[in-house]
């Protein structure tokens, strides 16, 4: 059998990351699963109205991008309390772009949505990420999401394709993230994760509908570059805020 990962491990395993793990405790463990990943090229300008002003755009060979990840949480739960399946394992869709704050480089969520109600419940009331739910269904080679009140939908069939081995540089941009910034009222919240660095698979993909229509100028039915990955075992640090009136880009 093959041995058992542990979160120790996972928090041994660093020489991938960009920066030094936090030094305070962490606070969640989860699981993102057979996770797909879509990537668009997208003109910064109209990006930008998106964006808090507090956050600078990351970009590559001077582009900025947008991607919609389609994966299945699971596991999800407190350093110190097991998970309860009803509520830590759920289907999630988030819409993101790449910024940089801080002197780290995140991610940044758009739109965020989760396929159970009471999940979307917890995760907005702990994590104050603006979860919404959305009417989500997965089978082996495709998945689906329905919000009809936004009017966003999303269908993807699929099949997975060899093991990329040899990663290009913007592989590895657009998947090897480990903070995440948010707005919140009157702050910009940071995230800090940490998790091994994804192993990832060509996508193929046998039919596409993205239907977002506030993001109908960044997102379509053909995506500048896919991935699928199996997933990764993610450790989470609580959130740290600062007052937008003192952001300083860095």
């Amino acid at each position: 059998l093959p041995k058992k990962i542990t979160v120790q491990d996972i928090l041994e395993h660093i020489e991938h990351r960009p920066w030094v793990l936090p030094k305070r405790n962490w606070k969640y463990y989860q699981e993102w699963n057979n996770a797909i990943f879509l990537h668009w090229k997208v003109d910064g300008e109209v990006l930008r109205r998106f964006v808090p002003v507090e956050l600078e755009l990351d970009t590559i060979d001077g582009s900025a991008w947008v991607s919609l990840v389609a994966f299945t949480m699971e596991k999800i739960r407190p350093r110190v309390l097991p998970p309860f399946s009803p509520i830590s394992n759920f289907d999630e869709i988030n819409i993101r772009t790449y910024v940089k704050a801080n002197s780290k480089t995140g991610v940044y969520f758009l739109s965020i949505e989760g396929g159970k109600r009471g999940s979307c419940q917890v995760a907005r009331a702990l994590s104050k990420l603006p979860y919404r739910f959305s009417r989500m269904s997965r089978m082996e080679d495709q998945y689906s999401s329905r919000n009809n009140e936004q009017g966003d939908e999303f269908e993807i069939r699929y099949l997975i394709g060899s093991k990329i081995t040899a990663k290009s540089e913007s592989d590895q941009w657009l998947t090897e993230r480990y903070a995440l910034f948010q707005d919140l009222p009157d702050t910009i919240a940071e995230f800090e994760i940490h998790h091994e660095e994804w192993e990832i698979n060509e996508l193929e993909i046998t039919g596409l509908k993205v239907d977002y229509p506030r993001f109908s100028n960044l997102i379509n039915n053909s995506p500048d570059l896919k991935h699928y990955s199996k997933g990764v075992k993610v450790i989470a640090w609580d959130k740290t805020e600062k007052k937008k009136t003192d952001f300083l880009k860095t």
